[in-house]
């Protein structure tokens, strides 16, 4: 039965039982009373009678009904049914007594203090609206029936009302205290409603939004404005990518027909090769001074005079460690003589004068004489060879000729008497490593290639052709040496094997080597024999060893004598080193350093230290050196064009 309340808006769902007042026909007759209240339910010793569902046809007067306690979500209703008269009842205009709305106007009144308002509402409407609509219907059916019979009946009833009024408040009473206090609830329930209370209560007191805020604003006020990255201009060259015409929905033939490209354009070589022939002697650093560079000339050609063989006995270690001890260097022996890496240097053997040539690697040569006062009016380069000269030697049967060899396969014959580099071979085909004279004369030559072929030329005969050409046993060949005693033998160095030939059975298709040296273990940088007597051969290794071999009988075996353990890594910037032997005292080696400070040493062939030459002004690495055949004079040549000579004080 639905209970509407104008000033509430609460609405109460609840489930009754109905008891009807009369007993059935039967039992009415027994009960012997036809009006008034049923003494069973006056409270007599009869029984009562629940009923489901009232029927029309019953005569009804009077409907009371014993109190059915339900549970609605743990709320208990209590509703009592009082007789009372039907006459005076009027459906659209319900009454309700005072007592009744003012209970329910306090019980508004707590629902909206109460806190909880909302959960409650949440938890409590679903649930009600899911109640069963037949009892609903039933109790809508039993009060249509009522108001029907009392408008048929004229009994009035004055205390229905305050009977009704009175019961609904004492249920009122007992079982609606408040919102805060629900006897049908859980002890469970009830303690999450509070916790939920007190949590909604202390989040309100922390003010987390306003606190959230205002770090907010402090977090943008500290970030850094945002910088947007800026696009790279195009160019206006700059070639876009290729897109479709199709896409591009442009017609081929409005398009204009792209020129053909030019032919591109060849870069001259740096080194370009020199024209066959001659070359006079024009100094590349020459001055209008001509008459200074005619007698630069003249003093060069007036040496081949004074260039006589001196046979010596050796002197012994202590006299030659002596002198090595006077030698010294300065600020006065120390020039640039070339534009590039020093890769070659001779000593003219004259006994008057200190004059050095050096080869570079971009195919300059340069003449210092040491003895003029200023270095320049003593310094001429020349230009005969556009690839780096690898060999350098004065003729020994006239020593103002320069023989120089060339990667760019020439070899050319410098006579300052003529002011004339003669062209003595030319063969653009194979790059030449290497030279030595067959002869004391210097008439002949042999040549080594890079490929690992021989050739021997002969200076005397027209052309600059070779007249014998031989394929070697070897891959490739570095230097070539001939022995000093016996000129029929001479010794090739190439990657990581040194053979000595015999140049009376050389065959052109190929040639067998007399003996093969194997001790190397790494590519081969030079070998040399010994000056004097050839004896010894000394070899240079990328294995950072020194080794000295026993040459005293070429034809049959040359065994190993002493390793020396030496720094020989360059790197490649610097040239190679190459050991040489010293011609005055040819037990003793010359080799370049890379020890610091940087130095010149002298070793023996036992392997022994003889002297470290070095000083203030000698501060890089001098790869190049040779040795003067009679005076106490040392020239070394470093990666950068710098010549340092080392000799006794007052040798100029």
């Amino acid at each position: 039965m639905t209970f509407f309340f104008p000033r509430q808006s609460v609405t109460l769902y609840y489930r009754l039982a109905l008891n009807r007042c009369m007993p059935p026909h039967s039992a009415r007759k027994n009960c012997g009373s036809n009006s008034g209240p049923c003494a069973c339910e006056a409270g007599g010793g009869g029984t009562t009678t629940e009923v489901n569902e009232f029927k029309e046809n019953q005569d009804v007067t009077y409907a009371s009904l014993r109190p059915v306690q339900t549970t609605v979500l743990g709320k208990t209703a209590k509703v009592y049914l009082t007789p009372f008269s039907l006459s005076d009842y009027k459906l659209e205009q319900p009454k309700h007594s005072k007592s009744l709305s003012e209970k329910n106007s306090n019980y508004t009144m707590v629902c909206q203090k109460s806190e909880l308002k909302k959960t409650c509402e949440e938890i409590l409407t679903p649930k009600m609206k899911a109640i069963p609509s037949k009892a609903e219907s039933t109790l809508q059916k039993l009060s249509l029936d009522v108001h029907t019979e009392s408008n048929k009946s004229g009994h009035k009833s004055p205390s229905a009302a305050t009977v009704l009024s009175a019961d609904l408040e004492s249920s009122d009473e007992d079982n609606t205290p408040g919102m805060d206090d629900f006897s049908g609830l859980s002890h469970y329930e009830k303690k999450r409603l509070k916790n939920i209370s007190e949590n909604a209560k202390f989040f309100a007191s922390l003010q987390l939004s306003e606190s959230a805020a205002r770090l907010r604003e402090m977090i943008k006020k500290r970030q850094p404005p945002k910088f947007k990255r800026k696009k790279p201009k195009k160019r206006e060259n700059e070639i876009g990518c290729r897109r479709s015409m199709r896409l591009l929905k442009v017609n081929p033939s409005e398009i204009s027909i792209p020129a053909p490209p030019t032919a591109p354009i060849l870069v001259e070589n740096e080194n370009p090769l020199l024209p066959p022939g001659p070359l006079e002697m024009i100094p590349e650093n020459a001055d209008d001074n001509h008459e200074l560079f005619k007698g630069f000339l003249q003093t060069w050609a007036e040496m081949n005079k004074t260039s006589k063989k001196m046979e010596k006995e050796l002197s012994s270690l202590k006299s030659y460690k002596t002198n090595l001890n006077g030698m010294v260097i300065s600020e006065d022996t120390v020039h640039k003589v070339t534009k590039g890496s020093i890769s070659s240097v001779a000593l003219h053997p004259s006994e008057t004068r200190i004059l050095v040539a050096a080869g570079s690697k971009s195919g300059q040569i340069g003449l210092w004489d040491l003895t003029q006062q200023h270095k320049e009016d003593g310094t001429y380069v020349f230009y005969p060879h556009s690839q780096p000269i690898s060999c350098l030697y004065f003729s020994p049967d006239n020593p103002a000729h320069l023989l120089s060899l060339s990667y760019d396969g020439t070899l050319r014959c410098g006579d300052f008497s003529r002011a004339v580099f003669d062209e003595v071979y030319r063969n653009e085909s194979r790059s030449l490593s290497s030279f030595d004279f067959l002869a004391e004369s210097a008439a002949t030559l042999l040549v080594g290639h890079w490929d690992g072929a021989l050739s021997l030329v002969d200076r005397r005969t027209p052309g600059t052709s070779y007249e014998k050409l031989i394929n070697s046993s070897m891959t490739k060949i570095r230097t070539v040496h001939m022995h000093p005693v016996h000129r029929q033998y001479f010794i090739t160095a190439g990657l990581r094997d040194t053979h000595v030939y015999d140049a009376r059975y050389l065959n052109p298709r190929r040639s067998q080597p007399l003996v093969s040296l194997t001790e190397h273990t790494k590519s081969i940088a030079s070998a040399y024999f010994s000056p004097v007597t050839g004896n010894r051969v000394v070899s240079t290794c990328a294995d950072c060893k020194l080794r000295i071999f026993d040459s005293s009988c070429v034809s049959s075996q040359m065994p190993l004598l002493t390793s020396i353990r030496h720094n020989t890594v360059t790197g490649r910037w610097l040239t190679r080193f190459q050991a040489v032997w010293d011609p005055k005292q040819e037990d003793c080696i010359i080799v370049g350093s890379m020890v610091h400070p940087r130095r010149v040493e002298v070793f023996h062939e036992t392997g022994k230290g003889v002297h470290s030459l070095l000083g203030e002004c000698l501060g890089s690495v001098c790869s190049i050196n040779a040795m003067h055949p009679t005076r106490y004079v040392l020239a070394g040549g470093n990666s950068s064009g710098r010549l340092h000579v080392f000799m006794k004080p007052g040798s100029c």
